[in-house]
């Protein structure tokens, strides 16, 4: 995960956190925490890496929509990446 950008590594929590979003239902959500429109020019480049990085996994809910889930890869990446966050936060 350390080669992810910090949109990305919101990314990758977002669609833990939630039950194969669509496309539309990360951007709602990732527009709520950073107070400001996200564009699908920004969003999509952003999850096909994730994909690409096998992350996240991609899929059709329809002949229009997308949906997104968490990888095993992904979920052992945000482990990782709590276990050193826990090196320095203790809360």
């Amino acid at each position: 995960m350390d080669d992810l950008t910090g949109f990305q590594r919101d990314l990758l929590y977002v669609i833990a956190g939630a039950d194969q979003p669509s496309g539309q239902d990360i951007k709602d959500e990732v527009e709520t925490y950073y107070s400001t429109e996200i564009n699908h020019g920004r969003l999509y480049p952003n999850l096909d890496t994730l994909v690409n990085k096998e992350l996240v996994e991609k899929g059709e809910l329809d002949r229009r929509t997308n949906y997104y889930a968490l990888a095993d890869e992904g979920e052992e990446a945000i482990e990782e990446r709590r276990e050193w966050e826990s090196q320095y936060v203790d809360l």
